[in-house]
């Protein structure tokens, strides 16, 4: 789906969130019924969560890549747990990018399977224990703050700067997964993605969890775009995200499109995007994520761009991180 303009930041939604406010309470009882009767189970190895409070678009992925390199940098064998949305397979499995596509395992597994071992359950305590079973020695769970399965050593909460909590309604009258004030109780850090644009800051109050600042920065191969005209198209929560990082790296825009997140295109409109642009002058870009969900043969006739997560404080991070590692390495062992 796409991101609807009265989820939007500032907004309170009018009529449209005020009629689907029945249904955002019903949501919200479910998952609060859901949680509490289930039992977290605690696995041999630390478990470090990277999630958000709203539906999609925080930067969730490139999170938890940027955690999983800190954790190979410091000598540890970390491997990913998520469980693979928009794919089919229900798993526990390894996901394997050589066998293994979009339709099968859903579009973050194939990112995060580049940096290091990637298992999809929709079980996660038994994901996590084929993880642990192939050599894992922590656990990178990627979106699993409303999934209570799991004892988590550490939560991050990732918030995008420009975003923040829209509307602040739950889902379907706005994108809160979760009431905010339930979601944030469980964070030991907050992730703050990009510039606070929208008073993230001054909207988490008194909340003692630390605030570790991040940015998007392009990869230096997607530098060479500097100059070029490109036909851009997204199918991400926030596509606007993707075209003002095109912005920032100096690409001519000739032309912005918006698809439903999450989508699976067919060889047709991919084509049909392609000779446009070609005959604009200019070449077709994609997100990472919307490329691996590309049909093979189209891949080679876009460009992907590569975003990756710098920490504005890396020591911040690894004092948060460190302690709890060790203490579940020496509970457990």
């Amino acid at each position: 789906m796409r991101t609807p303009e009265f989820w939007n930041p500032g907004s309170r939604g009018g009529a449209q969130a005020s009629l689907l406010t029945p249904l955002a309470w019903g949501y919200g009882m479910v998952g609060q019924v859901s949680r509490a009767l289930v039992t977290p189970q605690r696995v041999g190895v630390p478990v470090i969560c990277v999630g958000n409070v709203i539906a999609g678009g925080a930067g969730k992925t490139p999170t938890a890549l940027a955690l999983a390199k800190l954790m190979q940098e410091w000598g540890l064998a970390p491997h990913f747990l998520t469980r693979g949305y928009g794919g089919t397979a229900h798993g526990p499995m390894r996901v394997d990018p050589e066998r293994h596509n979009a339709r099968i395992v859903g579009d973050e597994p194939l990112l995060l399977a580049r940096q290091a071992p990637t298992w999809l359950s929709r079980n996660r305590p038994a994901g996590a224990r084929a993880a642990i079973a192939d050599g894992a020695e922590a656990i990178v769970m990627d979106d699993g703050l409303q999934n209570p399965s799991l004892v988590k050593d550490v939560s991050l909460v990732v918030v995008d700067g420009g975003f923040g909590f829209g509307n602040e309604r739950l889902i379907p009258a706005g994108p809160l997964r979760e009431p905010l004030s339930r979601g944030l109780a469980r964070a030991d850090a907050i992730v703050l993605v990009g510039p606070d644009e929208v008073g993230v800051v001054a909207r988490l109050g008194n909340n003692s969890a630390p605030i570790l600042r991040a940015e998007l920065t392009p990869a230096l191969q997607a530098l060479k775009l500097r100059e070029r005209a490109v036909v851009a198209f997204a199918g991400i929560a926030r596509p606007a995200k993707f075209f003002r990082t095109l912005e920032g790296i100096g690409c001519k825009i000739i032309r912005r499109i918006h698809f439903a997140d999450h989508r699976r295109y067919s060889p047709d409109e991919i084509m049909t995007l392609v000779e446009y642009a070609g005959a604009q002058g200019a070449i077709a870009v994609t997100t990472e994520k919307d490329w691996v969900r590309l049909p093979e043969e189209a891949k080679p006739m876009v460009q992907s761009v590569a975003v990756t997560l710098e920490w504005q404080d890396p020591d911040a991070v690894h004092e948060l991180l460190i302690p709890a590692l060790t203490s579940a390495a020496r509970s457990d062992g």
